[in-house]
């Protein structure tokens, strides 16, 4: 089988890369504007930027919702900061001061929702806020509540759409504020040397999802014991190691089923199950249906 959605959308960043390289130029930014309309926006943002590319502030006028599909950045406001990773979100209030910072590893891409102040509040006293909306931390990790919105934003990014783009900025709206309120910032700061650690290890998981990647092995390469590797990729991302290679390549499954070609079987193993009960029980635990009725509804 050939590369499903998440690997052509890994591939175009790392061409993106390869070329910055071959150029031997800075790093660099580019968004390109996919969908908008009414007090709403989403581009595709594509950052070439390394540990030794300058970062500079930024302030948008909008709230914001960073959607991260591959690669790793540091994000910094004023008083806070985090390590984003694929499937989790950026999240950003109207006129706050930010910085990203590629201190562990070179490239990432965001899908970038941005709404203005009034449509924001709406969307957000539809998920549940009261009174004005603002974002309490600066991200919401891979959790698994996100894994079904991260895949439909990736399909539609392939080009595989399961949902049309208002409809996605909508959603990706009401559950950032669902999941993002009440979040505060890890009260203890991970070390840097340990934060560098969790983010090779992530990229590790990124490029090679189906691999037999254990905690061992991860430990090993990010030259951590198991049990302080776990600890601080917990703290890091959220989710344990496991839980994040498995929701990796679930997610990357269920964006090859939404293509609508491929036979279950040929996904479970493409994207690293060697069971394929195993698959069904994860598939449908984390999206709540089976693998083939996915691929049915996403026709």
């Amino acid at each position: 089988m050939g590369p499903g959605p998440l690997g052509k959308i890994v591939a175009e960043l790392n061409d993106a890369l390869a070329k910055r390289t071959l150029d031997g130029g800075l790093g660099r930014l580019t968004a390109r504007v996919l969908a908008e309309g009414p007090g709403w926006s989403v581009s595709d943002v594509l950052c070439t930027a390394g540990p030794h590319d300058r970062s500079f502030e930024e302030r948008h006028p909008h709230f914001f919702i960073g959607l991260v599909v591959a690669g790793t950045f540091q994000y910094h406001s004023a008083s806070e900061c985090a390590l984003l990773t694929p499937g989790s979100l950026m999240l950003g209030n109207a006129e706050q001061c930010f910085e990203c910072r590629h201190e562990h590893g070179t490239g990432d891409r965001c899908l970038s929702f941005a709404y203005d102040p009034e449509y924001f509040g709406r969307l957000a006293s539809s998920g549940g806020a009261r009174g004005r909306p603002l974002f309490q931390g600066l991200r919401v990790p891979a959790l698994p509540a996100l894994s079904a919105l991260v895949a439909d934003a990736c399909a539609v990014l392939s080009g595989a759409p399961r949902i049309g783009w208002e409809e996605l900025s909508v959603h990706v709206a009401a559950q950032s504020v669902q999941l993002a309120y009440g979040l505060g910032s890890e009260s203890r700061p991970v070390p840097p040397n340990s934060e560098a650690a969790v983010a090779g290890a992530v990229r590790t998981i990124e490029r090679h999802p189906d691999a037999p990647l254990t905690l061992a092995s991860l430990a090993q390469e990010a030259r951590l014991s198991p049990y302080h590797f776990l600890r601080m990729f917990e703290r890091v991302t959220g989710v344990t190691p496991h839980q994040y290679v498995l929701r990796t390549r679930l997610r990357n499954a269920a964006m090859q089923l939404s293509e609508g070609s491929a036979r279950v079987l040929d996904v479970a193993f493409d994207c690293g199950f060697s069971d394929v009960s195993n698959f069904h029980h994860a598939f449908r635990k984390e999206f709540g249906v089976s693998p083939r009725v996915y691929q049915v509804r996403s026709a």
